[in-house]
């Protein structure tokens, strides 16, 4: 199997689809924030230069970031998924040389219109802790306002709310043409059309994997 680069606007189902890959194939799953809370946790060299940097309110620089994932990747043993990175063609750039370098791997691109990520993501209620995901439209918790597995709160995160959800899309849309040029010219790049149902989407990406 090879490596999979997931590309799409937040709520495009990335992560979704990457718990269904982990459990059924085997796939680590790569998202740079968990890595970088992980990292500080551990107190290492690296971790508490990340710390550092971002105690002072300033954004963790792509070379960190490189530096973070050589540190917690081992092509040689595990297959991964790189979950919402890379964001731009320099990340794209350096993650194909200095991280993945000649290992195989498809970009995926999750394509979905603007307003029915809107709609889908206002719709959605999480756990506190994030590992929980509901949708009011699709996928409601069976009481409302409650978690199925933990009995806990619903809640709705500040960056699900429609006026910074179409922030975020703006930004996204600026930064994410190169990255998908950039793929396409490698034949790597592979679209989905994310509106569909989740089991029909994790059924396409199966038929990109044969």
């Amino acid at each position: 199997m090879k490596n999979l680069i997931f590309i799409g606007a937040p709520g495009s189902g990335k992560g979704t689809q990457s718990k269904k890959l982990m459990e059924d194939k085997g796939f680590k799953h790569v998202s740079t924030g968990d890595l970088l809370r992980a990292e500080i946790s551990k107190k290492s060299k690296l971790g508490l230069e990340i710390k550092g940097v971002m105690d002072e309110g300033k954004l963790v620089s792509d070379e960190l970031v490189i530096k973070l994932l050589q540190a917690n990747v081992d092509l040689k043993k595990y297959k991964y998924i790189f979950d919402g990175y890379p964001r731009n063609i320099a990340q794209a750039k350096t993650l194909d040389s200095a991280v993945l370098d000649k290992s195989e791997y498809l970009a995926i691109y999750f394509k979905v219109d603007t307003e029915k990520l809107v709609e889908r993501l206002t719709n959605r209620r999480v756990t506190a802790d994030g590992k929980h995901i509901y949708n009011l439209l699709t996928n409601p918790p069976k009481v409302a306002g409650k978690c199925d597995v933990t009995g806990e709160a619903l809640i709705q995160r500040d960056d699900d709310k429609e006026e910074v959800i179409r922030k975020r899309m703006k930004v996204y849309e600026e930064s994410i043409g190169p990255v998908l040029d950039f793929y396409s010219k490698k034949g790597s790049l592979k679209q989905i059309s994310a509106e569909k149902s989740v089991d029909k989407v994790y059924t396409e990406i199966l038929k990109f994997l044969a």
